[in-house]
């Protein structure tokens, strides 16, 4: 039998969210950094984007005539990044994660056959994010979604080593998906601050995992990295060689390159050469559809992206939906 087409990388947004938090103080300083971060034109051009692609973020029936359209027989559902809101005291913090782990089953629990969700944990309360993930499974989702980074902690800190053992433990789905990049203003011109920066965040967010040996401890994590890893996949060389000359590179037990088939990959690279190299790095069965739906910097079409890349039938047949259909059942061993 032939597996289903899954898509593992897909949006939804929750205006309940952004309700609780339209009022608090500290949401203009966040909006104030992302400005700068974005610059003008971008907020412009992002603004008409949503509006225009509102329904497909939040109608299941849009979703679900997009996805046929496509040849997409399921979606892993998250929500959209800009609901971190990482900025958040602790109390402000269970209401978004709360609200929004329960927001996104009830929205998967209209198409339960084609959509699984994804909730939030707050990685700027590490104790938190363990709460947050127990109440995302108990909601029936298949694990959280999280940043590159929270104000002040980097994926490597320990405080997050409850997080890493009880995401390991039950099998939950970690997706790294950056929003916004630390580089700022030197991103703000041409839309710098995603082209640039996401694949940026993605590369630095991984190697504080790998360096710091998060997945030496936990090699049973399923950690999917959006946007295929970023600049990591393609640059393992200089980690390597990094790893095998200096002392103070050598926290993890193997070179940075033998962590790539500890790890899934979105297939959102938009190059059919990166993408095959991302399957060689990777391994075929480590490399899952994406299309960052509905998004701009998505593809409407990730099959023909898929089948662009010219892999061998076995690998398109994984990447397409066998590998997320053994990643999404949690009896599966990594």
């Amino acid at each position: 039998m032939t597996a289903p087409t899954v898509d593992v990388h897909a949006h939804v947004l929750l205006p309940e969210v952004e309700r609780l938090v339209a009022d608090e103080p500290a949401l203009a300083a966040a909006r104030e950094l992302d400005a700068r971060r974005n610059g003008p034109d971008a907020l412009a051009v992002n603004g008409r984007m949503v509006r225009d692609r509102l329904g497909l973020l939040t109608d299941v029936a849009q979703r679900l005539s997009a996805m046929d359209s496509a040849g997409v027989d399921v979606q892993l559902v998250s929500p959209s990044p800009s609901h971190y809101h990482y900025w958040a005291d602790r109390d402000l913090a269970r209401t978004v994660w709360e609200t929004a782990n329960t927001a996104t089953a009830k929205h998967c629990a209209h198409a339960p056959d084609r959509l699984r969700g994804l909730g939030l944990a707050p990685l700027q309360h590490p104790h938190l994010a363990v709460q947050a993930l127990d109440h995302a499974l108990g909601e029936g989702l298949a694990g959280v979604e999280i940043g590159s980074h929270a104000p002040g902690r980097e994926l490597s800190d320990p405080a997050y080593e409850p997080f890493w053992e009880l995401a390991a433990e039950t099998g939950a789905v970690v997706f790294l998906h950056p929003f916004g990049c630390t580089l700022d203003e030197r991103l703000d011109r041409w839309y710098l601050s995603n082209s640039a920066g996401q694949p940026t965040e993605n590369a630095v967010a991984l190697s504080h995992l790998i360096f710091s040996g998060v997945l030496d401890r936990h090699p049973r994590l399923r950690i999917v990295a959006a946007h295929g890893g970023g600049y990591l996949p393609t640059h393992l060389g200089r980690a390597d060689h990094a790893w095998r000359v200096r002392p103070d590179a050598r926290s993890c037990a193997h070179p940075p390159s033998h962590y790539a088939r500890r790890l899934w990959f979105d297939s959102l690279v938009h190059d059919p050469a990166v993408l095959r190299e991302l399957v060689r790095v990777a391994g075929p069965d480590r490399v899952l559809l994406g299309s960052d739906f509905p998004f701009d910097m998505g593809t409407d079409d990730p099959v023909a992206a898929l089948r662009a890349a010219d892999l061998n039938e076995p690998d398109f047949h994984a990447v397409r939906g066998g590998n997320a259909a053994a990643l999404l059942n949690p009896k599966e061993t990594p």
